[in-house]
């Protein structure tokens, strides 16, 4: 069950994309970027700095061969530059010279002329002035408009979450190689090798077949490197089509920190109303997204904060109203949630308001509303199991919240100086990728004469462990030992066509994949094994821990000499798959379907400790109750969970992007300056217990997703830190904008008496 890399990474031999040795005649390239938010280009000279000795050449927008388009969903990205820029850290101009250092003094020798123009920061005021990326999308159910007059309470407001820095180990970078036949190939340090080939393909004007991408592993990603990655990797590749040279590109931390996409800021209004009875019935919310100066991944992301408005709860009438707009940001992209987190954080808000005027505790109206098996949500799904309410129930049943209750009450009546608070979050979170084309993922096995075996497939290993997932998928459909098995580097030529690692939903699609590939040379081998034995019946002859048995007793043919003798008698030892996560449609037209192949959930029960005098807390316990489905690994399963909830609670609490007044170049520009969450920072107790599986879904094995929904659990950290500021002084009107760092509470703890 452990995860493979890990003993190389203690030793320090794993290959990152800095750690590749150096090609004969290697370019370092580095890049011009625009230093102003908005502006129209009046000149740049690049004479001097082309002067510089050990300058290869510097490249423009004009030198681009192809089309000078890297966008994804909407074509509003040019690769550099050409007339105008939209965002501090835009790419105008990339110098290409002998070693990195030059190539960045030559950066800085550029003479770049920029006429600036106002610029817009805030989604509202883009939205304001019609500077949207698409039109506004709205999912519903039922009918608000005349559920209003049915609610007894009704609570409105606004909630805004911030921005968050990815924060990988590894920077964005690639290396590029050229090959005969005018081919490059492309060590890429991205989430989507396809789509690197097939921007490459677009950006140089080159069939993609020339275009090779490889993927060894990435130190770390998120989501920023889905998209993101693209650039650099393209803006090597077009170096070495111009220079006939290797090219290297890596960015430091601060120019990656600076010039790359956060997660997206928003800002929301929403509007709740209850019975006397706690049920929701009727719930309006308008999403205002900043997606940046492009569009990237804004769109689907918005799409699946839509998808995720109710979160895990039934609301009988729901008007969700999504808006992206357009600003003079770095373009903003995928985050781990994928925009899940800003939606379920401001339904929780909206409850948290209500709980307020109607003097009760949150989780009241939160356990009322959960979803029960039936119930449908806005987007047409109905939810089909009762995972939430079980997890619910079982977090209840080990952790006892009402006596946790009981004893916050009395250690708050008893302290002056500390006061605790507690909160419920649950979380209901859809798996596939709501572009149902790209829930499709193919896989090729090899065996090996000798009995080993190479594996093949689209999904890129960058710390999640879902390598460790795939070879246990080929030794359990083999039964054979996992040491048996390699994970080949992610390679476009042997998998092609592929979806990006994302959506939390790579083990699932890639491991299907690779379960249907070793079923096929598992079943020619067993073919071949009746003949050897003498046997008709298919379902006598088996493979157990790599022993041919009959009728489950072993006999002499075991797996290497079984694999020998299908070489000699020319069996193929070799098959590639395909799997297409089945039963997903929707329809836009009517914002209805089935977008998700199965729903995760959990839920998790937050106490925190508060310094009124300081405004520091500590963080005392998460408790989680989660469904992994039937987990295929235990512990990588664990360690996403904990990840996870540990960047939820730096989401809400620490991380706080900032920015020039006048400029708005970003000044969190460094991990001196951009806090996030570290060892002393955690929960003093973590406790994650599994829901029993219960039902059938469409994970590999039984198994289901884990790379996302964990980080949804952070959330509430940030009520049970409001809940413990009211313990302070119940006058306190919160503002529902994070991340509330201590000195937001300090600020907040103002209004208390003395």
């Amino acid at each position: 069950m452990k995860h493979f890399d890990a003993e190389l990474h203690v030793k320090g031999t794993s290959l990152f994309m800095d750690d590749f040795p150096a090609q004969e005649n290697l370019l370092y390239a580095a890049v011009l970027v625009s230093p102003a938010s908005h502006g129209e280009i009046v000149s740049i000279e690049i004479e001097k700095a082309e002067a510089i000795q050990g300058v290869k050449t510097i490249i423009t927008a004009k030198d681009i061969p192809g089309e000078n388009q890297i966008g994804n969903i909407i074509m509003d990205e040019p690769l550099l530059a050409e007339d105008r820029v939209h965002f501090i850290g835009e790419p105008i101009a990339v110098v290409l010279a002998d070693n990195p250092q030059t190539a960045r003094n030559a950066v800085k020798a550029i003479n770049l002329e920029i006429h600036e123009l106002p610029h817009v920061t805030d989604p509202r005021e883009a939205f304001a002035k019609g500077m949207l990326i698409s039109p506004p999308r709205t999912f519903s159910l039922g009918d608000t408009s005349i559920a209003w007059d049915r609610c007894d309470v009704v609570v409105e407001g606004r909630a805004d979450s911030g921005g968050q820095e990815h924060v990988y180990l590894e920077t964005q970078g690639s290396v590029a190689i050229p090959l005969e036949n005018n081919c490059i190939r492309i060590y890429a340090g991205t989430q989507g090798p396809t789509f690197v080939q097939k921007v490459t393909s677009r950006v140089l004007g080159i069939p993609m077949h020339k275009v090779e991408v490889d993927v060894g592993r990435l130190g770390g990603a998120f989501g920023g490197k889905e998209d993101q990655a693209t650039p650099w990797a393209v803006m090597a590749a077009l170096g070495v089509q111009i220079t006939k040279q290797p090219v290297k590109i890596i960015l430091n931390r601060n120019e990656d920190m600076t010039w790359t996409g956060k997660r997206h800021p928003y800002t929301s209004d929403f509007k709740l109303g209850l019975s006397n009875d706690e049920k929701i019935l009727a719930f309006e919310v308008t999403y205002y997204q900043n997606g940046g100066a492009a569009s990237d991944l804004s769109t689907a992301i918005l799409e699946r904060t839509l998808f995720h408005s109710t979160n895990a709860y039934y609301i009988p009438n729901v008007k969700a109203t999504g808006i992206c707009c357009r600003t003079n940001l770095p373009p903003n992209t995928a985050f781990r949630g994928f925009g899940a987190p800003q939606a379920m954080f401001v339904l929780e808000s909206a409850i948290h308001k209500a709980a307020i005027l109607m003097g009760i505790d949150t989780e009241q109206i939160q356990e009322k509303n959960l979803l029960n098996p039936g119930d449908g949500f806005p987007y047409g799904m109905i939810f089909e199991g009762d995972e939430i309410r079980r997890s619910w129930m079982k977090l209840n049943e080990l952790y006892n919240p009402v006596k946790v209750r009981e004893e916050i009450k009395e250690f708050n009546s008893v302290n002056i100086l500390k006061k605790k608070g507690i909160s419920f979050m649950p979380v209901c979170f859809g798996i596939s990728f709501t572009n149902i084309s790209l829930n499709q993922a193919n896989a090729l096995v090899h065996v090996y004469t000798d009995g080993s075996v190479g594996v093949s497939t689209g999904a890129v290993e960058m710390g999640q462990g879902v390598n460790s997932k795939i070879r246990q998928v080929a030794a359990r459909t083999f039964s054979i030992s996992i040491e048996k098995v390699k994970v080949e580097s992610t390679n476009t030529t042997r998998a092609a066509n592929t979806s990006p690692t994302a959506a939390s939903s790579a083990a699932d699609m890639n491991g299907n994949a690779v379960r249907i590939a070793c079923s096929n040379i598992l079943n020619r081998l067993l073919t071949l094994a009746r003949k050897q034995l003498g046997v008709q019946e298919k379902d006598q002859v088996e493979l157990r821990n790599e022993t041919v048995t009959v009728n489950g007793i072993g006999t002499d043919l075991l797996w290497g000499k079984l694999v020998g003798k299908a070489y000699r008698d020319r069996i193929s030892l070799s098959s590639q798959a395909h799997y297409a996560t089945p039963g997903l449609y929707f329809d836009s037209s009517e914002e209805k379907g089935r977008p998700f192949a199965y729903h995760v959930t959990g839920t998790a029960l937050t106490e925190v400790t508060l310094d009124r005098l300081r405004g520091t807390y500590s963080l005392d316990s998460v408790k989680i109750v989660h469904d992994c489905g039937t987990s295929i690994n235990p512990l990588v399963d664990r360690g996403q969970i904990e990840g996870g909830l540990l960047q939820g609670i730096g989401w809400v609490t620490l991380e706080e992007l900032k920015y020039s007044s006048e400029t708005h170049e970003l000044l969190s520009n460094s991990l001196a300056t951009y806090k996030i969450p570290d060892i002393y920072f955690a929960p003093d107790e973590v406790q994650i217990e599994f829901l029993e599986n219960l039902s059938e879904n469409g994970g590999v094995f039984n198994s289901k997703a884990v790379g996302e929904p964990p980080f949804m659990y952070g959330i509430g950290t940030y009520f049970a830190l409001l809940n413990a500021l009211q313990e302070c002084n119940s006058e306190i009107e919160p503002e529902y904008s994070t991340p509330l760092s201590a000195e937001k509470i300090l600020m907040l703890l103002e209004q208390s008496p003395d």
